[in-house]
């Protein structure tokens, strides 16, 4: 029987851009009103909605958006209110933050050590097992009713393999609690 397909949203896409000329901090704060804290400067913007991250190389980090191309809309408004080209502008995709859901009862608390492809351990203050899944280069959370989000993943395909290993692997272990 072919394993259950999963569906995975996309909670957070970090997207970067590089413009030809560097973005001013100090100008973003005096046009904009950024918010100059910790190196960064960071702007939020309403439409479209996204969080805009200055660093100090001047690059632009966009927070908050789910797809690449709302990412790329949020900078190209941005320069636009900076007053500035856009043309040029490069694109580097960063992690994700995703989410899905096994549908099933686990119990997380027997999640711990080396599992899989994975080491786990039991995070009591969030009431999850959080493993660090090797083989697909991601950390998942995974709440007792079977909630997951996973963190670090660079594609939605990625996020629905390592779903489709572990639930394998929850289901060879008995980390499924069977209801009756």
């Amino acid at each position: 029987m072919a394993p259950k397909g999963f569906d995975v949203r996309v909670e957070n896409q970090l997207v970067r851009f590089i413009s030809q000329t560097p973005v001013d901090q100090d100008a973003v704060v005096a046009q904009l009103g950024g918010t100059a804290t910790g190196g960064v400067v960071i702007k939020v913007l309403d439409a479209p909605r996204a969080t805009i991250v200055i660093d100090a190389d001047g690059k632009i980090v966009i927070h908050g958006t789910q797809r690449v191309e709302t990412a790329r809309a949020a900078a190209k408004e941005f320069l636009l209110q900076m007053g500035l080209d856009d043309s040029g502008l490069t694109t580097e995709i960063g992690p994700m933050v995703a989410s899905f859901d096994f549908e099933e009862t686990i119990a997380v608390e027997s999640i711990v050590g080396q599992v899989g492809a994975g080491d786990a351990q039991y995070d009591a203050r969030l009431g999850c097992s959080i493993i660090e899944d090797s083989r697909h280069g991601v950390t998942m959370h995974i709440w007792p009713n079977g909630r997951c989000i996973t963190t670090g993943a660079h594609s939605p395909n990625m996020v629905a393999m390592a779903a489709v290993y572990w639930k394998s692997i929850f289901d060879e272990s008995g980390y499924f609690i069977q209801r009756i």
